[in-house]
Order: C-alpha cells, then sequence, then structure tokens
C-alpha cells in the first residue's frame, strides 16, 4: 500500500502520496471536491516524477543528461494535475480523455462527457508559461554544460504587427530574457514573406530590448514581419513535457495509488497540442518505462503535417508557430524523402511501438495556410502520388472549414474585408470522440478516412486550383506554404529550410473545397466558405494569408444582384424554390452525415435550427 501523509491547513487538505508507480514518485492533492449537482467531483493538485536518464525511451529527450540528478541518479520534475471525474462507478465509462492543456487552458466539464460518463484529465506540459491561478504548467530543470557553467545561446522569434506599434511584446521569448541586450547577438531583421525566415537587418541604433520588450525608432509597420533576435541563459529541459503526459496516464491507468483508475486512456489535442502529440508518438512515449502501453487512442485535432517543435534546446512552445511547424518526416508511413535522401515516418522509426488509435481531424486552414501542409501526411514529399495511412490510422478533412469556428453572425477584420467562417465541425468531432472509443472497447470500425488525393483528382497543386472570381476574395494561387523546419533527430536537419510543396483541395464551381466531409453549410451552401483569406490592405502584406483565419462570402441573393456584382456563383434564388426547400436538402445532408457516423442523432434537430438561422441572416441582410 502506498503512504499516505495528512497536512491540514486552513481550508485545505494536503495529501502527500508516495506512490508505488515509478515514475509517479508523489501526488500531491490540493483541493477535492463535488462539481455542483453534475455528479462529478474534481480533483486538483501536482504530480512529481523521477527518470531514469539511461533509459532508452527517454534518452530521446534534449539535454536530459545535461539536467540536475537526485541521489539515485534520476531527473526530477513536476506538474499540475486536474482530475473531473464521476463519483457513481455505475455512471462512469471507465475511460479518460487526457485533454491536453492549450497554452496552459484547463478542460471543462461539457455535458458530453457527464452524459458518457468520461473522466477528465489536464496535465500540464509546457514550462514556459508565466505562473497563474488555473494554468497548468510544467515545471522543468534547467540544463547545464557538464562543468556545472550555464548554458548560452542565441534564441529568436518571428512577428507580425496587424497595425503601426512603437513597441512589440516579445511572449514567446518571456522564458528567455536577453542577457546582453545590446550586445552582438542581438539582431532585428524586417522582411515581405512571413514564412521564409531572414530578411534585411535594422540598424542597431535604431531599436532597443528592454526585458522581452522590443522597441523601434519609428515604430513596427503593420504586415511586416520581423524577426528578433538575443543572447540567453539557462535553457529548461523541455522535452520532459512528453514524459509527464507519459507518466501521468501510465499512473492514471496502472498505478496502485491513481486518483482516477480507468481501463483506457485516449488523448484530445487541438491546434499547438494536436502537433504535441503528433511529436509525442514519433519520439515514441507511447510505451512507458515499463515497457506498457500509454494512450489507447489520440486525436491530434488540427495539427496538419505539422509536430510541436518542443524537444530541442531553446523551444518556444508558446509560439503561435505559424510557418513554424512542418519537418520531415510528414505522414505516418516511412516515406523517402527526395531532398535529404532520408526514410522516416511518423509512426514507422525505430523509437514507435505500442501505436494507440488514431484520428486526424484537419479544417481547410490546415491544407491551405501556416506551414501546416496537411496534404503531405497522405501524398509524398515530391507530389507524385498518395500515401496510404498504417492500419491503426483515420484522416478526417471537414472541407471549408477555418482552424476554429468564427461566432455567428460573422464580422469582418477590418470594413470591405470579407467576414469570418463560422462554418463548424465541432459536432462531427464530438462524435468521432464517441467513435475512437468504441473503436477501442468495442472493435467497431470507426468511418473510413475521408481527404482529398491526387488519384480522385481532390488534391492539385494551388496553382492548379479552380477557384472562381469571388468577389472581394483575390485568387490564392500565387500563395507559398513557407520552408521546412529543422529535425533534431537527424543531424543534418533533414532538409530544413527546403520550401514546402503546396497541395491543396480543388475548388468546385463555388470555391468550396472538394474531397472532404461537408457539413451542411458546404454541402447545401449559402456561400463560399475559405480556409484562407489574404490581409486587409490596411494591415499590410496584402498578398499573404492572415495566419490560420478563413473566410466567408454570401451569395448574391437575386441573379440580378449577382450579375451587377459579376458575381459567377448562383445567387439564392437560382439555388433553391424557398426556405423549406433548402431545410428539406439540410435535412438530407444530415441524416447521410449521421449515417456514416460523422454526427450522432441527437444533432440532428440543433443542426436544422443553424441552418435556418443561417437562412434567415443571409436572406434578410442588405447586399453591399
Amino acid at each position: 500500500m502506498p503512504l499516505l501523509v495528512r497536512r491540514f491547513l486552513p481550508g485545505l487538505c494536503l495529501v502527500v502520496v508516495l506512490s508505488a508507480h515509478a515514475e509517479v514518485t508523489r501526488v500531491e492533492v490540493t483541493k477535492r471536491s463535488d462539481l455542483d449537482d453534475s455528479g462529478y467531483e474534481e480533483i486538483v493538485g501536482r504530480l512529481h516524477y523521477a527518470i531514469d536518464p539511461e533509459l532508452a525511451g527517454n534518452a530521446v529527450i534534449a539535454d536530459l543528461q545535461l539536467a540536475p540528478k537526485d541521489a539515485e541518479g534520476r531527473v526530477v520534475f513536476s506538474s499540475d494535475l486536474r482530475i473531473l471525474r464521476p463519483k457513481d462507478p455505475e455512471h462512469s465509462a471507465n475511460a479518460a480523455w487526457v485533454e491536453i492543456p492549450n497554452r496552459g487552458g484547463r478542460a471543462n466539464l461539457g455535458e458530453w462527457f457527464v452524459r458518457n460518463g468520461f473522466t477528465v484529465v489536464s496535465i500540464g506540459w509546457e514550462f514556459d508559461l508565466p505562473p497563474a491561478a488555473n494554468r497548468m504548467r510544467l515545471e522543468a530543470p534547467v540544463a547545464r554544460n557538464a562543468d556545472g557553467s550555464p548554458i548560452r545561446g542565441v534564441v529568436n522569434t518571428a512577428f507580425t504587427p496587424d497595425k503601426s506599434i512603437e513597441e512589440q511584446n516579445v511572449t514567446d521569448l518571456e522564458i528567455y530574457p536577453a542577457i546582453d541586450p545590446d550586445g552582438p547577438d542581438s539582431r532585428l531583421l524586417v522582411r515581405n514573406r512571413a514564412g521564409f525566415p531572414g530578411g534585411t537587418e535594422i540598424d542597431r541604433s535604431l531599436w532597443r530590448v528592454e526585458g522581452h520588450r522590443v522597441r523601434l525608432e519609428g515604430g513596427f509597420e503593420p504586415g511586416k514581419t520581423y524577426e528578433v533576435s538575443w543572447l540567453a541563459e539557462g535553457p529548461p529541459v523541455a522535452g520532459l513535457g512528453y514524459a509527464a503526459i507519459r507518466d501521468a496516464v501510465s499512473w492514471l491507468k496502472h498505478g496502485d495509488d491513481s486518483l482516477a483508475p480507468v481501463s483506457q486512456a485516449y488523448a484530445f489535442g487541438s491546434s499547438q497540442c494536436g502537433r504535441f502529440l503528433r511529436d509525442y508518438l514519433y519520439l515514441g512515449f507511447n510505451t512507458d518505462e515499463n515497457d506498457l502501453a500509454v494512450l489507447d487512442g489520440v486525436m491530434a485535432h488540427v495539427a496538419g503535417a505539422g509536430r510541436l517543435v518542443l524537444n530541442e534546446r531553446w523551444s518556444k512552445p508558446r509560439s503561435v508557430a505559424g510557418y513554424y511547424t512542418a519537418s520531415y518526416p510528414f505522414a505516418d508511413s516511412a516515406v523517402e524523402d527526395p531532398v535529404s535522401g532520408h526514410r522516416d515516418g511518423v509512426l514507422e522509426n525505430s523509437r514507435t511501438n505500442h501505436l494507440p488509435k488514431i484520428f486526424y481531424t484537419n479544417m481547410a486552414a490546415e491544407y491551405w495556410g501556416a506551414g501546416r501542409v496537411a496534404a503531405l501526411t497522405h501524398a509524398d514529399p515530391a507530389g507524385t502520388r498518395d500515401v496510404d495511412f498504417p492500419d491503426p490510422v483515420r484522416s478526417y478533412f471537414f472541407a471549408g472549414t477555418s482552424h476554429g469556428p468564427a461566432p455567428f453572425p460573422p464580422t469582418s477584420l477590418v470594413e470591405d474585408a470579407p467576414m469570418a467562417n463560422p462554418v463548424s465541425a465541432s459536432a462531427s468531432i464530438y462524435a468521432l470522440r464517441m467513435a475512437m472509443h468504441r473503436w477501442v472497447t468495442e472493435g467497431l470500425e470507426p468511418p473510413a478516412s475521408v481527404h482529398p488525393s491526387f488519384r480522385d483528382g481532390t488534391l492539385v497543386p494551388i496553382s492548379k486550383v479552380a477557384f472562381p472570381k469571388v468577389p472581394g476574395m483575390p485568387s490564392p494561387r500565387s500563395v507559398n506554404a513557407g520552408v521546412r523546419v529543422r529535425n533534431p533527430q537527424w543531424p543534418d536537419g533533414a532538409g530544413a529550410g527546403t520550401e514546402l510543396p503546396l497541395f491543396v483541395p480543388q475548388s468546385d464551381a463555388d470555391g468550396n473545397d472538394l474531397g472532404g466531409i461537408r457539413m451542411p453549410d458546404i454541402a447545401v451552401p449559402l456561400g463560399t466558405a475559405t480556409g484562407w483569406v489574404f490581409r486587409p490592405e490596411a494591415m499590410g502584406s496584402p498578398h499573404e494569408f492572415y495566419l490560420l483565419r478563413g473566410a466567408w462570402v454570401p451569395f448574391a441573393l437575386s441573379k440580378e444582384q449577382r450579375e451587377k456584382a459579376g458575381d459567377p456563383r448562383l445567387s439564392i434564388e437560382e439555388r433553391y424554390d424557398s426556405k423549406e426547400d433548402y431545410l428539406k436538402q439540410v435535412k438530407t445532408v444530415l441524416e447521410d452525415l449521421v449515417e456514416k457516423r460523422f454526427l450522432e442523432d441527437r444533432d440532428l434537430e440543433s443542426q436544422l435550427s443553424q441552418a435556418a438561422n443561417r437562412w434567415d441572416w443571409v436572406t434578410n441582410r442588405v447586399e453591399p
């Protein structure tokens, strides 16, 4: 039995548990309380870890050998923990969703989790967040040179202002303050293309560093991309974030002192955290120190072909990472790289074992912009052929969607710019979560992968996309994807700096994506919805996409209006006889999505109501 030590403080019971599970050595519980009338309880605390740097599964962690060791030669660290669990075992699914915290955010207890009896777990993995209430963080040791002296190095990051400003708060480098701000390593470059490093150096007399703020005489220009660098000291061992998730989930499932024992554990990560999960798998962290499987399922959402640039010295996971996500290998299957000559795969490499079931869910934004190049997860780097996913993987592309749906009614970034894209696949993501659970627990095969491909002509080089002349939307055919990021697992960087090919879904006559799952807004459209939009002229660099944002351009109401505007897309009156006709078509689409298990039965009425609201808003708006 584990040893429990209770210390009573005013209003708080601190429980320290000496774990029987080797990697999690201690659990502090700082709060334990019921969550209203949900039938759930909340457990908040901290996990303490100790890992052996000599084990093969840990050796991949950058700078681990340079971290301080305890008396037993282990590296110790800790992370925040929050568990939301059903109190009644009869109402428990005996499974946990590990919600990977996005920049420290904690998962909420949504109705879907309660209805299905899932435990919800948040574990801190990110070291570069400032301490704050309710923020999930990792406390990682700092690496030092073998002689004990501090490690120094140059750190850098880029930013693109949307308006003229004299001072920029460089939050990406907040963890790395400049130790010689006026020294020769402090540089500021400016360029016109966000996705391509380098640029013209700005004279040192015109700018200065104050803490983690940069001030430029005359101000920063909107739309220009600035790259700042300076000398820093003391890099934390960032890759321990992967070990924290691995060992916490292993403790949850197998530890004698687990505070929420479950038989299955699935991880969900969105954007930054989807990239985290892709790298977690690539580096082999789904096998724990006892050679046991960790996660039974993984859902990497809106990650594209990116992986988080975490497991290296001077990591900056807090960064939005526009154009700084994709390194070879891009696909799960091992594919030869024509640039570096290497053969590697996210799931097919010497480190990976105990593969979970995997869902990749991508919006249109991950195919079109910000260097996510999602097509390379299922196409070879040369763009000559489709690449199949391994057996435990499904990939789902939602046509005509932004990185995240905009609120409805949508608004524009500035006057006369296209409205933000409100098309949402959120209900389908929850349906797929249930499909994941049933795949693991019942062996029920999930829906087949749905994504564009070369073989059926729905995936094309961006120069060949047939996007129509939509009013207010310039052609995207000349846009670039940026360059490859360095892969630290290959000494030569695996082609770092090489321009990425950009393959995107082909467009239909309305400019809506082909080759994906079509929600009613796309299958029965009231407008053109994209996963991309150009920067407005007022924000500078109108030749560049606005990072991770999409657009929605409603159809004209009548043939007369569209012809007057020079709009080639059929109008509302040319498409639908009435609102009833429109909703009848929407219902048919919804029933098909339910049958294919991309929606649950209970979603049908709410989706129909949403479609009716969309119709009312579009048909009652004043034409510009």
